[in-house]
């Protein structure tokens, strides 16, 4: 019973009414407070919840949780305990902070070891990701993709219609949002030259991405189905998954992405679970012509309408609203991209994190990166400040906002920023 997703409920703890993290939210973070004090939280309206208080005072008696469970630095073992517990867990919280709840609204001495004001804390990397998987399940990007570097008539390699194209990438260089990114150094090959030049990229570009983080999955040579998926899910965040557009090109064959692409990704600080978003189910697009292969049939509600939003922010100027996209604008489900990943018998961990790859829409407004948006430079994008961009320049920074809403109720993800440093000689 998913009783923390009731839209009728309120809370005694004051939410704005377009705020991403009503009641019925209920994220899971890793914080750290003035005192240095690291504890496992979630959050409602502005107001952090020290879920290590919360437990050690008694609030989730009756469910089977570890003593120090919220007492680590990540969430890996709070994950471990499986989506059944933390479903208990979310139904709890809600309890406690419901309005009609008076044990711990009245109690203003615990309030002062369970409650701190969000921006009071510094936010923490959510989770230790073992394991990071980049997929490409947009098909209106790879289609943008492939008309700029192979003509419209091969913008679509063949195998793209019939699997979710993936790559490994780089676990240790994800930060959580608000770390500043440094323009990468590399190889990269001028227009018209024969042979490569070493310097900083200037091609430098984000990419609008949401990502999912998995609990435990199966033995070593066991696969997960589409069927099955769900049980394996843990929450989502938003994702921008920095490239080096320059570095990218000269590298990229045989193998795929490498130094453009492992230099840095950005990770928003609240995971959402996939409980609190069961109510933004949506239709995903149509899989005809072909149909994809058995092991990949997947039901037609497995899409989520997330709003996405991309903003740019010159150094010392105002945010400009530059991309508004949709997570239910992927081609490739979450679902047949774990039942893929994992069809070979490969394994997942708690933590893990699989990111979509770029997500873009129908139309240029839907572009998720810059590379699209400004047509690989020949249309420069115009800023307030009459400035434009065929990338970015140092200084610039990146927001990502996703948030999800139907005529009950609002809630979202909060937000992914940061500002790129200049490179390094």
């Amino acid at each position: 019973m998913l009783t923390a997703n009731d839209p009728s409920r309120k809370s005694w703890i004051e939410v704005s009414p377009d705020s991403d993290f009503p009641i019925q939210n209920i994220p899971f973070g890793v914080f750290m407070a003035n005192d240095d004090h690291i504890s496992i939280g979630t959050r409602i309206g502005d107001t952090a919840i020290d879920l290590a208080a919360l437990h050690q005072l008694g609030y989730f008696e009756g469910i089977s949780l570890p003593e120090d469970v919220f007492l680590q630095d990540t969430l890996n073992d709070f994950i471990t305990l499986g989506r059944p517990t933390v479903r208990q867990v979310r139904n709890r919280i809600a309890e406690i902070f419901d309005i009609k709840n008076t044990s711990l609204q009245t109690n203003k001495e615990q309030q002062a070891v369970i409650l701190f004001k969000v921006e009071e804390l510094q936010m923490l990397m959510p989770v230790f990701i073992q394991d990071y998987t980049d997929f490409y399940s947009s098909r209106e990007h790879a289609t943008n993709v492939g008309i700029m570097f192979r003509g419209k008539e091969n913008a679509l390699m063949p195998n793209w219609l019939h699997l979710p194209v993936g790559y490994h990438g780089r676990s240790s260089s994800i930060v959580v949002s608000g770390e500043n990114i440094r323009r990468p150094m590399g190889q990269m090959l001028p227009p018209g030259a024969d042979t490569p030049v070493f310097g900083a990229s200037k091609a430098m570009d984000f990419e609008l991405e949401m990502g999912f983080i998995t609990n435990d999955g199966k033995p070593l040579g066991e696969r997960i189905t589409t069927e099955e998926a769900e049980e394996y899910l843990f929450g989502m965040v938003i994702f921008n998954d920095w490239s080096a557009r320059d570095l990218q090109k000269w590298e990229y064959v045989p193998l795929g992405p490498f130094l453009g692409k492992n230099f840095g990704s950005s990770i928003s600080p609240w995971v959402v679970s996939f409980d609190a978003l069961e109510p933004f189910r949506t239709t995903r697009p149509k899989q005809e012509n072909p149909a994809p292969l058995p092991y990949l049939n997947c039901a037609e509600n497995t899409a989520y309408d997330i709003k996405l939003e991309v903003y740019l922010q010159p150094e010392g100027g105002e945010e400009n609203l530059i991309s508004e996209s949709n997570h239910k604008y992927l081609y490739w489900t979450i679902v047949q991209q774990l039942a893929h990943h994992t069809v070979n018998g490969c394994n997942i961990n708690a933590g893990d994190l699989m990111a979509s790859g770029t997500i873009s829409g129908p139309e240029p407004n839907n572009y998720g990166s810059m590379l699209e948006l400004s047509w690989k430079g020949e249309k420069p994008l115009k800023l307030k400040d009459g400035s434009e961009r065929k990338y970015l320049l140092d200084g610039d920074t990146i927001i990502m906002r996703a948030f999800c809403e139907n005529a009950e109720q609002r809630l979202g993800f909060g937000e992914v920023r940061s500002k790129i440093l200049p490179a390094k000689n």
